[in-house]
């Protein structure tokens, strides 16, 4: 597979369009924890960043050690969040897009435009080009989907330590075989989705005093 290039952000600074940035999210669909976004903005150096591909492509130790790389080298970059109760209330697809823009406001610069790994987002609130498989493709997107990466995996494997039935330090919070059985058996947390199967069903069992298994 080919590794993601600067093609893309090329193209834009050719129109004029000097800061780019790259954007990306992760944990749309985990039972448990926020949504983690990240906005990246890459000078025109392809050869200082060699290695970055799609996040998911690398192992855990990969990513931390490009990570580091990124937030050395990037022009600047940025880190935003969407909570649970965020999520529950206004659904997946709008959290992901308050963290986009929560990391984007997080940059020490001002973007002329935006490459989203995805589909188009109305409300991201600045002008925009929507990339399927942006994060395989576009170097900037890749960056982003790596710091999103990094900083939610730290962030599961902290609160693993105050929750350690449900194992997140290895599940990340998606829905595993011994997540699912640390739910049925100790119910939810208050980082679990109350808008996601299984946890809202478990939920309203309960609240009738049933069991679900049942």
């Amino acid at each position: 597979m080919r590794a993601p290039t600067l093609s893309r952000e090329r193209a834009l600074w050719a129109t004029g369009l000097r800061c780019v940035a790259g954007v990306d999210e992760v944990g749309r669909g985990p039972l448990a924890g926020p949504v983690v976004a990240a906005a990246v903005v890459l000078p025109d150096e392809r050869a200082r960043f060699r290695g970055l591909r799609d996040s998911k492509l690398m192992t855990a130790a990969e990513r931390e050690a490009a990570a580091v790389l990124i937030r050395e080298r990037a022009v600047a970059w940025g880190l935003g969040a969407a909570s649970v109760r965020e999520i529950d209330r206004h659904n997946v697809l709008r959290a992901s897009v308050r963290a986009m823009r929560r990391a984007l406001a997080q940059l020490t610069v001002s973007p002329d435009f935006v490459l989203v790994d995805g589909l188009p987002l109305r409300d991201l609130g600045y002008p925009h080009e929507a990339i399927v498989g942006g994060d395989a493709r576009c170097l900037s997107i890749a960056a982003a989907s790596i710091l999103a990466k990094v900083a939610r995996d730290r962030l599961m494997t902290a609160l693993a330590r105050r929750y350690p039935a449900f194992a997140w330090e290895t599940n990340k919070g998606y829905a595993t075989r011994a997540h699912l059985a640390a739910l049925d058996l100790a119910g939810p947390t208050p980082h679990h989705r109350r808008s996601f199967e299984p946890v809202g069903q478990l939920e309203l069992f309960a609240a009738v005093g049933m069991d679900a298994r049942t």
